[in-house]
């Protein structure tokens, strides 16, 4: 797909500051797309949305189309009706700079449950028909989804490959059992749903309004403990039990002496491919409701990916198999028109991912941190990147700039310093924005730690852990008008305006 040269920041959700103890869709995300369109940024960059297991991981969620019910505004249920100020007056003391995601959870849930109540208590709510509407036009993924957080809960939270056979191998008999005993609680997490869509549609309308796009993430792999598995189990590699036979992840490299072992099944290509790929059909088309460009994580797993069998404890022992590749962008171009990807493919890229990228004229990554541990033609730098790209200093898995150019060798911080200007070492992270804002690259993005000039402490996540990751949050005076003008500068200067501004060069330092 052709895109228009624009610039964006990556912050997730939970990232946004507010009172309840996790960003939110709430005041606090309204004004972060007023400090977007003020400053002429075109692109909004989020993590996925989904609700989240163990560790938190937005790439482990429970399901590839559901939304997390922690980003649910309680303001605006108040507003509404659902909640009342009584409801909302007894909030814990929550970090100001991180998220407790235990103690959130907890508390969040308990009003969330007042709000479902309060719902079920007023036969005339002027929400009743669009819940049911919400239902009706979500059947496909709602009902499995719904059915599936119930039982997870009646067994406290343990993966579903550990409930009882019955419920494990989806008896038909027991499961409706259980939804007509449990009918309360299932229609409660579809609830859930509809209020987040509900506050989230209104925030993307309103992003888009200001010229604001959503730019948001598919991971190619789901997370074994989500509702896409147990329901589709035909769709995975797994045995009859349930089990997975084989894992994701990618071999020993320079990064790791190991590997990464993911732990996320793999899927059975074939059975997608019998069924015309629907369930990617469906995936890419919900996403695409909720955000306006997609990023495919792990791009090369479409390609070939890494099959490690499941018995094994490291990503050692394992094999690279074909993926579907264009049997399966055909199909999603064919059903959903032109493709609004970019194709993450960092790592190691062979010439069959390439092909598939330029096949379908997707932008692909370039990462400014990955720049200089090499040679002045590293695809990385700035003056070799193609048009047809995504610059970024990092993404959610590298450390901040800041603290990357305070660990870096000391061969890397003289080449960096070099090929920015020998800026101060204080200024060496706006230095590498401007670098990558300056490039030919269509879009260019980095992280609002990059923009606020943080330390390692602000690093959202540090792949092959599982603890302490995805827990930062921005502080609600932390953007100050002096960023908002350096920034609104840096996109006059490089043309890249949002398209809701009509600020050009000349004008902007005349006058």
């Amino acid at each position: 797909m052709k895109f228009e040269r624009s610039s964006g920041i990556l912050l997730h959700i939970s990232s946004l500051p507010g009172k309840h103890g996790i960003g939110g869709l709430g005041k606090e995300a309204y004004q972060w797309v007023d400090f977007l369109y003020k400053s002429g940024t075109g692109l909004w960059q989020v993590l996925p949305l989904t609700p989240t297991g163990y560790g938190d991981s937005p790439y482990q969620g429970l399901s590839a189309f559901a939304g997390n019910p922690l980003f649910i505004d309680l303001d605006e249920l108040k507003r509404i009706k659902l909640l009342k100020a009584k409801d909302l007056a007894d909030c814990p003391h929550f970090p100001v700079s991180s998220v407790a995601f235990d103690r959130v959870r907890r508390w969040k849930r308990v009003r969330l449950e007042q709000a479902y109540a309060n719902f079920k208590a007023d036969p005339k709510s002027d929400l009743a028909g669009e819940f049911d509407q919400f239902k009706k036009d979500n059947t496909y993924w709602l009902e499995d989804f719904s059915l599936f957080m119930a039982l997870r809960e009646r067994f406290k939270l343990i993966s579903w490959s550990d409930w009882p056979a019955p419920y494990r191998l989806r008896d038909p008999q027991a499961l409706l059992d259980f939804e007509e005993e449990h009918s309360h609680e299932v229609e409660m997490q579809a609830f859930f749903q509809f209020l987040f869509f509900r506050q989230w549609a209104a925030l993307k309308a309103y992003a888009n309004q200001h010229g604001v796009r959503i730019v948001g993430d598919i991971p190619i792999f789901m997370g074994f403990d989500s509702a896409d598995v147990w329901a589709n189990p035909h769709l995975f590699m797994l045995d009859k039990e349930r089990r997975p036979t084989f894992m994701a992840g990618v071999p020993p490299d320079f990064f790791s002496k190991t590997g990464q072992l993911w732990g996320n099944p793999l899927y059975e290509w074939q059975e997608h491919k019998k069924e015309g790929y629907q369930w990617w059909i469906q995936r890419v088309a919900a996403t695409l409701k909720t955000v306006d460009i997609i990023r495919l994580d792990h791009f090369r797993g479409f390609a070939g990916y890494y099959k490690i069998p499941a018995w094994s404890k490291t990503a050692e022992v394992g094999e690279w198999v074909d993926g579907p590749g264009k049997s399966l962008f055909d199909v999603i171009e064919k059903e959903l028109g032109e493709l609004p990807f970019i194709a993450e493919d960092l790592g190691v890229i062979t010439p069959d991912v390439v092909e598939l990228r330029e096949r379908y004229h997707l932008p692909g990554m370039r990462l400014l941190q990955f720049a200089f541990w090499e040679n002045a033609d590293h695809e990385f730098l700035p003056h070799t990147y193609p048009v047809d790209c995504v610059a970024y200093t990092g993404t959610h898995d590298n450390d901040t700039t800041r603290s990357w150019f305070a660990h870096a060798p000391k061969h890397e911080q003289r080449f960096c310093l070099s090929y920015l200007g020998y800026p101060p070492q204080s200024r060496v992270v706006y230095a590498m924005l401007r670098g990558i804002w300056a490039s030919v690259a269509v879009f260019a993005i980095a992280s609002m730690q990059d923009f606020l000039n943080l330390d390692g402490y602000a690093r959202m996540n540090l792949p092959a852990t599982t603890a302490g990751n995805w827990r930062w949050r921005m502080k609600p005076d932390a953007v100050k008008a002096e960023l908002s003008t350096w920034l609104k500068e840096l996109n006059i200067t490089y043309n890249r305006v949002s398209p809701a501004q009509d600020w050009q060069a000349g004008k902007y330092f005349k006058g």
